[in-house]
């Protein structure tokens, strides 16, 4: 197939890392301003703005499209950044499993403690996924 309609698995399975957590806190921080300021300027005004959607092939407990290429041997049940653009301005990563089954998880502390890259919270995960 033709390289231009397959994206690379250089771009597309990158590893979750916490610049991956701040990057994902920046565009939270961005997308509440905005929000705000749109607030006020449309007080009273009633409009709804259009909201995205999770993609359906993307969904969790769902197989990973081969669209997205072969997952590299050192990344299957690794978290990973989410595909998913409603997911970009959320606190979540992927897994992915052997079977390329797709998993999603929080990144916020599990327990008010146990944060998503502490070695017990992906020993948790890994023991999860494990097919």
């Amino acid at each position: 197939m033709d390289s231009l309609f397959w994206p690379s698995e250089a771009n597309s399975f990158r590893r979750f890392t916490p610049e991956s957590l701040a990057a994902i806190e920046e565009r939270i921080a961005k997308k509440k301003k905005q929000q705000a300021k749109v607030s006020q300027e449309n007080k009273g005004q009633g409009v709804e703005e259009d909201k995205l959607s999770p993609q359906l092939d993307l969904k969790t407990c769902k197989k990973l499209p081969s669209l997205y290429g072969d997952v590299p041997v050192e990344l299957i049940g690794e978290p990973l950044e989410d595909f998913d653009p409603y997911y970009s301005d959320h606190k979540t990563f992927m897994v992915i499993n052997k079977r390329r089954i797709i998993f999603r998880f929080t990144a916020t502390p599990a327990l008010c403690i146990v944060g998503p890259f502490n070695p017990v919270r992906k020993a948790a995960i890994k023991i999860l996924i494990h097919s």
